[in-house]
C-alpha cells in the first residue's frame, strides 16, 4: 500500500482526537473542529485548507488509506463514516445535516436541523467538487463524478454523475 507523504508542515494537535492512526498527515491550512469526536485510521492524508468539522454529539470515523483533497469540507453533525481505501477529491463537500423546511412562518436559516448519517463505503471515490448530502450512502467501489450532487444512495460499483447524480453505468467486474 502506498504511504502518503506531506508537502509541508501541518500543525494539528493529535492528542485532542478520539483516535489517530499511524502516518496521518495534515497539510498546512487544514482545520479541525471538535477533534474529540473524530477517529482517523492509518495512512490518512488531509489536504491543504481542508476542513474536518466534527460535531459535539456525532462522530466522524475515517478508515485507513484515505485521501482527502485540498479545500474539502466534511461536516459530521449527523455522523460521517468513511471506509478504507477511499479517495475524496479536492473541493468535495459532505454534510450530514440540513435545515428543516416545514412551515413558511420560520426562515429556513432558523429552522431546526435534521440530521442523517453519511457513509462512504470501502474503495469508493468521490470526484472533484462533488457534493454529498445528508442521509446518503455511497456504495463499495462506487465512483461519484466530478461536480455531481448526490441526494440518494449510490449502489455498490455504480458510476454516478450529474445534478442530481444519476447512475451512468456499473463498473465492470
Amino acid at each position: 500500500m502506498k504511504q502518503f507523504v506531506s508537502h509541508g508542515t501541518g500543525q494539528i494537535d493529535r492528542a485532542q482526537f478520539a483516535e489517530v492512526g499511524d502516518n496521518v498527515i495534515f497539510e498546512p491550512g487544514a482545520l479541525v473542529f471538535h477533534p474529540e469526536q473524530i477517529a482517523l485510521g492509518d495512512n490518512v492524508y488531509v489536504g491543504h485548507y481542508a476542513i474536518l468539522k466534527g460535531y459535539y454529539k456525532s462522530r466522524m470515523v475515517v478508515g485507513s488509506n484515505v485521501w482527502i483533497g485540498q479545500h474539502c469540507l466534511l461536516h459530521s453533525a449527523g455522523g460521517l463514516t468513511i471506509g478504507n481505501n477511499v479517495g475524496i477529491g479536492p473541493g468535495v463537500r459532505i454534510t450530514s445535516a440540513r435545515h428543516d423546511e416545514r412551515g413558511r412562518d420560520i426562515p429556513i436559516l432558523f429552522a431546526e436541523l435534521t440530521m442523517a448519517p453519511v457513509v462512504l463505503k470501502d474503495g469508493c471515490n468521490i470526484g472533484v467538487n462533488a457534493v454529498i448530502l445528508s442521509g446518503v450512502t455511497v456504495g463499495r467501489g462506487a465512483q461519484v463524478g466530478a461536480g455531481a450532487v448526490v441526494v440518494v444512495d449510490v449502489p455498490d460499483y455504480a458510476v454516478v454523475a450529474g445534478v442530481p447524480a444519476r447512475i451512468q453505468r456499473m463498473r465492470p467486474e
